[in-house]
């Protein structure tokens, strides 16, 4: 730990120039999703590999079937093995006329006093977060010629897509990935002066049903009272998913959740966390969660049911008097602990089948199914990083849950059999796939100090 001023030191010296390397990252437009920018999605997949080898590290692109991984090394005999994980594609910037400035062209600007911020798609998402690491990195290099751990680091270029071909990638390249745990900087704080380490994600089952009555369209006046309309039937389904106290009523759908311990109920209560703070922000004022329920527990440690498309039917101008054969809806579960995807998918079709009168058939869909993961908060190697951060930020680092799913974590457990650490540095008003994206300068630079300390940390 003697040599760890001397980094620190060094990344607040290099901070402009750190700033530098990640404006000339950002001015890459790597739109992953969008075939149309291939070569610029690749060419940053380069810049960061040679990046990476400048530093010393066995650097290469490593085919997929899509964008290609930037897969780098550096090992160290003896010491514990990381893994750590990001993504260098991006959104699409549309619409283009809501950008303040150009959203390749980044802009460093003080947002309110004292309050610097970097402009640009994927300032924060996820080309800043990533560069804290790679920063941390190069000062550390810079001052002690070696790191503390040995490392592996894999970038993609497909998670704006959904990652098709990365869990592909890592059950074929498994040996050469296992590490002892792996770290991702793809997450936020919980507010900005309070770091955050995430350590759980909910998992996600997402299905599309369709109903179907008639064989065909009906006018309503010939048929209407007599034939069933399946936008009803599936209008009275959807009603049952949840009782008046907002559980989710699907039998077994609970199997698996765990209850948070006292010691995270205390800490999540001592945020403040308001319905009026959380929702007043969206235009709405009162949870319709799970009753009894903390709102950080609704939003981050209890299972979910949302229905996020429905229809069926006549939908365009004027009128047309019409019965629909057919009726659909998509719907997606967010699931916690030990919930099983598969039998949640089961469950829920059971459910539909179960409510269909008769002459009425039901068609699914499945559009994934991921299960959550968690890391015990009596981890060492979390109890650790959450002392580091507590050190670097001076406010003890809380431990968090997320909403969202990030399903290459499900995969590093399942394929690799290793825990991930989630911390990240991005804000709630980074406007992360939304036009006018910024990241902190505090984030940047406070991040990369961040990083500094907890692979101090994690290799002693």
């Amino acid at each position: 730990m003697s040599k760890l001023p001397a980094i620190l030191s060094r990344l607040d010296a290099d901070l402009d120039a750190s700033l530098a390397r990640l404006s000339t990252w950002i001015e890459i437009p790597s739109i992953g999703t969008d075939p149309a920018y291939n070569a610029d999605t690749r060419r940053a997949a380069e810049w960061l590999r040679a990046d990476l080898e400048s530093l010393g590290f066995e650097a290469s692109l490593r085919e997929t079937g899509g964008q290609p991984v930037v897969l780098a090394h550096r090992r160290k005999p003896g010491a514990p093995h990381v893994l750590f994980y990001g993504h260098y594609d991006v959104q699409p910037v549309d619409p283009l006329n809501l950008w303040v400035d150009d959203p390749f062209k980044p802009v460093v600007k003080e947002i309110a006093p004292g309050r610097k911020v970097i402009t640009g798609r994927g300032a924060c998402d996820d080309k800043g977060q990533v560069m804290t690491f790679v920063e941390a990195l190069r000062a550390t290099l810079a001052e002690t010629g070696d790191l503390p751990v040995s490392l592996t680091i894999i970038v993609e270029g497909e998670e704006e897509s959904g990652s098709a071909n990365l869990p592909g990638f890592v059950k074929a390249n498994a040996e050469e990935l296992k590490a002892d745990l792996a770290l991702i900087c793809d997450t936020g704080m919980w507010d900005r002066e309070t770091p955050a380490i995430t350590a759980s994600l909910r998992g996600m089952v997402y299905q599309e049903v369709t109903i179907t009555c008639a064989d065909r369209d009906l006018h309503s006046g010939l048929f209407g009272g007599a034939a069933a309309n399946p936008i009803h039937v599936l209008a009275g389904i959807i009603a049952q998913f949840k009782d008046e106290t907002g559980r989710i009523t699907i039998p077994g759908f609970y199997d698996g959740v765990e209850e948070p311990t006292n010691s995270q109920k205390a800490d999540w209560a001592d945020l403040g966390l308001t319905e009026a703070e959380f929702l007043g922000q969206i235009g709405l004022k009162h949870s319709i969660g799970e009753k009894g329920r903390m709102l950080l527990e609704q939003i981050q440690s209890r299972p979910t049911c949302d229905v996020n498309g429905i229809w069926g039917g006549y939908t365009g101008e004027g009128t047309k008097t019409v019965i629909a054969s057919k009726a659909s809806a998509k719907v997606s579960f967010r699931l916690v602990g030990k919930q099983d995807p598969h039998k949640i998918a089961a469950a829920f079709q059971q459910f539909v089948r179960e409510r269909l009168p008769d002459d009425i058939s039901a068609e699914f869909i499945a559009h994934g199914a991921s299960p959550a993961i968690a890391v015990p908060v009596d981890s060492p190697a979390l109890l650790k990083a959450q002392a580091a951060l507590t050190e670097e930020w001076g406010r003890k680092a809380i431990t968090i849950g997320s909403g969202g799913s990030i399903p290459v974590a499900a995969d590093f457990k399942s394929l690799l059999g290793m825990d991930t650490l989630l911390v990240g540095f991005g804000l709630d008003d980074d406007r992360v796939h939304s036009p006018n994206e910024k990241y902190d300068l505090s984030s940047f630079h406070k991040g990369q100090r961040s990083w500094a300390r907890i692979l101090q940390v994690l290799g002693a």
